[in-house]
């Protein structure tokens, strides 16, 4: 089923404020929260859909893919729907939203659901997301291409399975006794108020490393080299960034990893000029060929195609190949590829070349005749891009 519009299932216009874009997602995430639709399938998909609504539109890079390309400009860098992010990751990314509404405490305030419950309702901690470039030519960035890089990132620990602590060695934290949040008490003009926090000294765990690690010093990280298999859709643009969920640096003791942040770096092409999906080309004719006419051979990205030069083609005329540009990145259509004829102007000339154009200069038909001539370049490039 085709993914409705995010702003159309938050019920929000593009220009929506980020505090009206979060009360937005707050009214549909507590209609449709599983506490409040236990086993209803259908409130869980809702609540999933608004989740992933708001993390594309609450990011001002994934909003201005989404504002420019729609669904098509997300791919692999959208929201929860298309990696399989859990109820989890949308509690830890987007829990304070909700405040006391399911049960007190700040950013961990649920009753539970799936993996939320088997962690207590415990802080989750994030991985950071890595930013690289990669460079394309417009070969690449017309068929879209699979690419292999290498990254130095934060890693789980192969020794520990990621948990810091050598053959498992934990003990409870004596201070939250497990829970991994403490509370205070505190005296105000109200009475005494109760607040909770992470708890210091397990920093939300609920439990102790006793035996650490040697590996990661009790981290669950360690620094290494990567390989990762990236997409690159075809259409893509200079500058545009992609985001691959997950493939960032790992976090501390099994927590939800960062994302890897894929910036495109156009190459310059040595034929072509690119302008969006349009591409442009300088081809250029003997003065006989743009008289006589002719039939002339042009590069493309797909291979080369013959043109007909018409019979008295003038310089500066431009020839539109429909089809022949870059695909849109939505893949509803292609841009086309706009050849300028130029008439190629000798800088030098022989004895007998001079006698033979002072010559042909004198006859009538070579005499300038501006009423004779077709509408001028600003007009006809008007009409090329209406």
């Amino acid at each position: 089923m085709a993914k409705r519009d995010y702003y159309e299932v938050l019920g929000v216009d593009k220009n929506v404020s980020p505090d009206d874009l979060k009360k937005a997602y707050r009214k549909l995430a507590l209609k449709y929260h599983p506490d409040r639709n236990p086993g209803d399938k259908e409130a869980e998909e809702k609540f999933k859909e608004a989740a992933e609504a708001y993390d594309v539109l609450s990011n001002p890079d994934k909003k201005a893919r989404y504002d420019q390309f729609g669904h098509a400009g997300l791919d692999g860098a959208g929201g929860f729907g298309g990696q399989g992010m859990s109820m989890d990751d949308i509690f830890s990314s987007f829990g304070s939203i909700f405040g006391d509404f399911f049960g007190g405490g700040g950013g961990f305030s649920f009753g539970g659901f799936g993996d939320t419950r088997s962690r207590g309702g415990r802080p989750v901690s994030h991985g950071s997301n890595l930013r690289i470039k990669v460079k394309l030519t417009l070969e690449e960035i017309n068929q879209g291409v699979e690419k292999k890089i290498k990254v130095n990132k934060y890693v789980p620990c192969k020794n520990c399975g990621g948990t810091g602590a050598r053959n498992n060695s934990y003990e409870t934290c004596s201070h939250c006794h497990g829970s991994g949040v403490v509370t205070e008490m505190r005296r105000s003009l109200f009475g005494q108020m109760q607040t909770q926090s992470v708890c210091p000294y397990c920093g939300g765990q609920g439990r102790i490393i006793k035996d650490k690690c040697h590996d990661c010093n009790g981290e669950g990280i360690v620094k290494a080299e990567d390989i990762i298999t990236i997409h690159i859709p075809a259409g893509v643009s200079d500058g545009m960034n992609l985001s691959m969920r997950g493939q960032g640096n790992a976090a501390p003791h099994g927590g939800v990893n960062g994302d890897l942040i894929i910036q495109v770096e156009e190459i310059p092409h040595e034929l072509f000029e690119r302008q969006e999906n349009n591409l442009f080309y300088n081809a250029f004719v003997t003065y006989a060929d743009a008289a006589l006419g002719a039939s002339i051979e042009i590069p493309t990205l797909g291979g080369k195609v013959r043109v007909k030069i018409e019979q008295g083609t003038p310089s500066g005329k431009v020839i539109r190949l429909k089809g022949k540009g870059l695909p849109d990145i939505n893949g509803y259509s292609r841009g086309d590829l706009l050849v300028s004829i130029n008439v190629w102007v000798p800088k030098s000339l022989t004895k007998e070349e001079r006698a033979l154009l002072e010559q042909i200069n004198k006859l009538p038909d070579f005499q300038p005749n501006p009423s004779r001539q077709e509408r001028g370049f600003f007009d006809k490039m008007k009409d090329l891009f209406s």
